[in-house]
């Protein structure tokens, strides 16, 4: 329910985040849930073992109207009060220490009518067991109502049991992730290896992960090749090919080979720890229609005891003369308290919370916390960076036409020894091709000119076409025909005579048009920014269909354009990987880093995708859309529920049964209760079916 920061009784921090309960209960059960767990087992299964024996001594002895072992009434009466009082009193315990946390929150929980409405019950027996005159002067005879309270505090603690249960499934992708991080690594230290504790790894150190083990820590290989299993980190199901210079994650499993590996990031700094550290604060976090959920539980519950009240002042002025007298409005009492219980509207946001980012975590899309998560359900424009997000960041060959030579060999031969962006994209894709290179003689590179060498005795010149003046018809068609399609061009001669044509362009992503193409099919506009010229931006936004797209955007006009879009009305997402974007992503209404970009980018973002993978953008508004249909199926089940069964509890179905039946409607409102906070919990659990769209594309 909703807790105000400044009048809130218990604070808890955790990771440098402070949180904030309305009673001990909840802290317990945030701060330290498996002894919770413990402890409520315990008191659930004391509970029962006293509750069921009250249930076969009522209906023995009231219903049946049998002996037994020829006890008194008051003797039955005594020993129901004697295995009541323990139910009460240990079983009930937590409720009284939530009322009491809501008294100083100055607000009702659920707690509170629980509390009230068992009180009353055992309350009253007491006083009937012990002065049965005092209740006949009231005009009643005399009833005792042990079983009732005593088998909705039972059914009551089971149904938090089964929640608790349930919040551990749908927690366990968190525990997973806690579970593969190794406790030792290998350490080379002074030429000898040891094995020492994780905690006493430290920056630089050199860690040995030998074949089939996890790697502790976060680093960079140093030496060696390997096959890295990343799929616990980063929901990438095919292994990955590593070698020296790549970064690995600890935690993810070193398939086969010998790796040395400098470490650069340990402990809490982990990709892993940090992991972890976002999913429990998205799953402690409350989503906006939470805190609007909350605020209406703080008014609902003193509404329910006012309907109570005056439903009982009603029946007892209705039906004064009656076999049951006064105790009978104290069942309506009871019956309204026990049935309106708002336990299934103060669950409904955070099990699907939990079931929601949980989800995200294992296909490595973390949402930090459950606003992020209902703003991203909300989007409806999706504004790429170019560089580095839809495409791959760097130039690579797209065309290579043959004039006169070996036009890729030449070029890659006298490129091998530049360290220009263009020069290592034709090298490699020499390499690819299986072109022979031969070492240049000579070298000459000029700056915004292009290079020269000799290359088995020939003078070889890779460069732009504005070296080169007086060229036949047909190479200016070609070079205007690439450059039209946003490329680059590099002219290749040879003892002066031109050999061929080289085209060159940042490509897009293998999965950028199909993230497109699903964004469209979840109606979400979709807009590309760039500081590239207007040609190369068409070109990219023409081949991936993107629907908008803005060119010469300086660095800092990024996030100007995000504001602007945002003031025509829209929900904004800003995808981005590199610090230039991380103004465009904190204007936006949710950034979404691309987790191989820049820590700047990360922390800025709302949600981190671990995976360079773009089929991850339209997946999370999908699961966050998801996740929210789930909250809103919650808070309508649960309102309606609570809604639907006060007329009942207050006496709507008396004219249908008669008064009968409520000796029996106090326990069936206590077990509906319980089912409505499980059946909240295991709608949310229906999540974990959730497909994103790399599994359903079979990637």
């Amino acid at each position: 329910m909703y807790v105000d920061e400044k009048t809130a009784a218990y604070q808890y921090t955790l990771n440098g985040y402070t949180y904030y309960f309305c009673s001990e209960n909840c802290l317990k059960r945030f701060a330290k849930p498996q002894v919770e767990l413990k402890r409520l087992r315990e008191t659930m299964m004391l509970s029962w073992i006293l509750a069921l024996p009250i249930l076969g001594i009522t209906i023995i002895y009231s219903y049946l109207g049998l002996r037994i072992f020829n006890l008194t009434t008051f003797q039955v009466d005594l020993l129901m009060m004697i295995l009541a009082t323990p139910v009460q009193f240990i079983g009930g315990w937590r409720f009284y220490k939530g009322t009491w946390s809501a008294i100083r929150n100055r607000m009702g929980n659920m707690d509170t009518e629980i509390a009230l409405g068992t009180t009353v019950a055992w309350g009253f027996s007491v006083i009937a067991t012990f002065f049965p005159s005092s209740i006949s002067s009231l005009g009643g005879s005399r009833l005792v109502f042990f079983d009732t309270s005593s088998l909705i505090i039972a059914l009551i603690l089971t149904g938090n049991m089964l929640e608790h249960l349930m919040k551990a499934r749908a927690s366990a992708a968190v525990r997973k992730l806690m579970d593969i991080q190794p406790s030792t690594a290998t350490v080379v230290k002074n030429g000898k290896e040891s094995e020492v504790p994780i905690e006493e790894v430290v920056v630089g150190d050199a860690v040995v992960v030998k074949a089939g083990s996890r790697i502790p820590v976060d680093g960079v290989i140093t030496g060696g090749h390997s096959s890295i299993d990343e799929s616990m980190v980063t929901g990438e199901s095919v292994p990955v090919d590593k070698g020296p210079g790549d970064g690995v994650i600890g935690g993810t499993i070193n398939r086969s080979g010998l790796l040395y590996v400098k470490a650069a990031k340990v402990g809490q700094d982990t990709v892993l720890s940090n992991i972890i550290r976002l999913v429990e604060e998205a799953q402690a976090g409350r989503a906006p229609i939470q805190r609007f959920a909350d605020r209406i539980s703080s008014y609902f519950v003193p509404s329910v005891l006012g309907i109570a009240f005056i439903s009982s002042l009603i029946w007892y002025f209705l039906i004064p003369s009656t076999s049951f007298g006064i105790a009978f409005p104290i069942l309506v009492f009871i019956t309204v308290v026990i049935i309106a219980c708002p336990c299934a509207l103060g669950i409904a946001t955070p099990a699907a919370l939990m079931v929601g980012t949980s989800k995200g975590a294992e296909n490595g899309i973390l949402i930090k916390g459950g606003e992020n998560l209902e703003i991203a359900g909300k989007v409806n424009t999706v504004v790429f960076d170019k560089t580095g997000t839809l495409t791959i960041g760097k130039p690579v060959v797209t065309d290579v036409i043959d004039i006169k030579g070996d036009t890729l060999s030449l070029a890659a031969s006298v490129e091998s020894v530049s360290d220009h962006p263009l020069a290592k994209a034709i090298v490699n894709e020499a390499l690819l091709r299986k072109a022979k290179l031969h070492r240049p003689a000579s070298f000459q590179e000029t700056a915004g000119m292009g290079v020269m060498g000799v290359v088995n005795g020939h003078n070889v010149s890779v460069g732009s076409p504005r070296q080169f003046k007086d060229l036949p018809a047909s190479v200016s068609s070609s070079i205007d025909k690439l450059e039209n399609e946003g490329k680059t061009v590099a002219i290749i001669s040879s003892d002066n005579l031109i050999a061929g044509l080289i085209g060159l362009a940042d490509r897009p992503k293998a999965d950028a048009a199909k993230a497109v193409e699903l964004l469209h099919k979840l109606k979400v506009e979709t807009v590309m920014i760039t500081g590239d010229n207007e040609r190369v931006a068409a070109m990219i936004a023409r081949e991936l269909n993107i629907d908008r797209y803005m060119a010469n955007v300086l660095p800092e006009g990024k996030s100007e354009i995000v504001k602007k879009l945002r003031a025509e009305g829209k929900v904004v997402a800003m995808v981005g990987d590199g610090i230039n974007d991380a103004p465009a992503l904190a204007a936006a209404n949710i950034g979404i880093a691309i987790g191989s970009g820049t820590d700047v980018a990360v922390e800025t973002a709302g949600i981190v995708l671990i995976k360079d993978n773009l089929i991850n953008v339209p997946t999370a508004i999908n699961l966050s859309r998801a996740t929210l249909r789930k909250i809103k199926q919650n808070l309508m089940w649960a309102f309606g529920y609570n809604s639907a069964l006060i007329p009942i509890g207050a006496g709507a179905l008396i004219p249908v049964f008669g008064l009968n039946i409520y000796l029996f409607l106090p326990i069936l409102a206590g077990l509906a209760m319980a089912l409505s906070s499980t059946s909240v919990v295991t709608n949310s659990l229906f999540l974990r079916r959730f497909k994103p769209f790399n599994v359903v594309l079979g990637r």
